[in-house]
């Protein structure tokens, strides 16, 4: 429809304003938003799943997935909800405060492997499972402790290494052996 007959019908204003964001065109200015106070990652399985260690596997690579999403947001999480949904469509959530706010996949992988644990897989059928990182906050709010352990500052080193990898290659690139865990 040519402008003029838009401005004819709605009015000078209103029909210059509809003629121009149906051709893409708005004035108004762009302010950048805060980031979500949550960030979730989810894998659903194609069959149903009663293997342990598939499951277990499953969720390590949404450890490292979340972790990797909070750190390339700047953001870490104070709380880690964890739901798992069976077959039948029933679901089931527990959520675990973490001890202090963090991006890291060791401290994040801790406290899923004891939600995990909590929920007592011992015959239920999971269809899948989503890992959320609750109550974010920027990393540079985030208190720092001096560690004198050499081994989790080696991990936080191949971390980082790990990162740089990923952005270069890829996502897939570089994961944790577990996590291509293949049970036929």
């Amino acid at each position: 429809m040519p402008p003029a007959t838009v401005q004819r019908v709605l009015g000078g204003r209103a029909g210059r304003q509809v003629a121009g964001r149906a051709r893409g065109i708005d004035p108004r200015p762009v302010a950048p938003r805060a980031l979500s106070a949550s960030a979730s990652v989810s894998r659903t399985f194609p069959r149903h799943t009663l293997d342990g260690a598939a499951v277990r596997a499953a969720l390590l690579d949404l450890v490292v997935t979340l972790a990797l999403q909070l750190r390339r947001r700047d953001q870490a999480a104070r709380g880690l909800p964890l739901t798992l949904g069976f077959a039948g469509g029933t679901t089931w959530e527990k959520t675990r405060q973490l001890p202090e706010a963090s991006a890291h996949d060791d401290d994040l992988r801790m406290p899923a492997y004891r939600l995990i644990d909590a929920a007592g897989l011992q015959r239920g059928r999971l269809t899948g499972i989503t890992l959320k990182g609750e109550d974010l906050v920027a990393v540079g709010e985030v208190a720092e402790q001096i560690s004198f352990d050499g081994a989790r500052e080696a991990r936080l080193v191949a971390e980082e290494v790990s990162d740089r990898i990923r952005a270069k290659f890829g996502p897939g690139a570089i994961r944790p052996a577990t996590t291509l865990l293949r049970v036929s």
